[in-house]
């Protein structure tokens, strides 16, 4: 008699990475700095000292789990493409940073520092011979055929794409940059507290909840800007079917002008 055939295990419900890229860079961070957390002044810095020791102790915590959470990520999925190792970089550039005990003017503009390193870091790319928006293409390409990894990096050498990749990292960086003003001028506004104090850390707690979306809305026009701006070189190049961002119709199209490369 044959024995029966187990019913198939229900597929097990990953939770989506996205949602824990929010819950340890955003809600666990606020949870931290929150004062009121356990109870009506009772918070996670009582629980870590006394006073003004309590609070700066609860802030360089909720600052160094999204650094840890990061170089964590980069670990365990043994991440070493160039996108993840600038990542892991600006998360410890942000980690050292928390050790820089200042408020008003030069804590908004500490907070955003990340934001303007990395729009200098892809001002100065873009004068070289590979503007850093490439290397973010070229690691999205991995997925792809040989033959489409063949075009893509072949359209990307040319001299008129290339124009468009340098066009494109010069707006990412720039809208970057403008993100970071923004960022600093409400943190301007709204961190008025001295560091170290419960209300320090309860403003830095609200303004990092209101600028999560502004951020990622400012985030996503930069990308969307420069690579429209590499879109439109890659048509006026090879001809209005072909596309960066689909590797067939871009290989299609450089084999029909007979310019894709044995």
């Amino acid at each position: 008699m044959t024995a029966p055939v187990p019913a198939p295990e229900k597929a097990k419900r990953r939770i989506p990475k996205t949602i824990w890229d929010l819950v340890f860079t955003l809600v666990i961070p606020i949870m931290i700095l929150s004062p009121n957390l356990l109870g009506e002044g009772i918070g996670v810095a009582s629980l870590l000292g006394d006073g003004q020791t309590g609070n700066i102790r609860a802030y360089l915590l909720a600052a160094l789990i999204p650094v840890g959470y990061v170089l964590w990520d980069i670990l365990v999925n043994r991440n070493v493409s160039p996108v993840a190792l600038i990542g892991g970089a600006g998360a410890l550039f942000s980690g050292a940073l928390a050790f820089w005990y200042v408020d008003g003017f030069w804590y908004a503009i500490k907070d955003s520092a990340r934001s303007y390193l990395t729009g200098l870091l892809f001002l100065i790319s873009a004068a070289t011979r590979v503007p850093l928006f490439r290397v973010f293409l070229d690691a999205a390409s991995i997925g792809e055929s040989e033959a489409d990894r063949v075009a893509t990096r072949q359209a990307m050498a040319d001299p008129g794409v290339h124009q468009g990749l340098v066009l494109g990292t010069v707006a990412f960086a720039v809208v970057d940059v403008v993100g970071g003003l923004v960022n600093s001028a409400v943190n301007y506004q709204r961190v008025t507290a001295k560091f170290g104090s419960d209300a320090f850390n309860a403003q830095v707690a609200e303004v990092n909840a209101i600028m999560r979306v502004p951020g990622m809305v400012i985030s996503l026009l930069g990308v969307g800007l420069a690579m429209w701006l590499v879109q439109r070189a890659v048509k006026r190049r090879f001809g209005e079917q072909a596309s960066m961002f689909e590797p067939s119709k871009l290989t299609a199209a450089m084999r029909e002008k007979g310019e894709l490369g044995v």
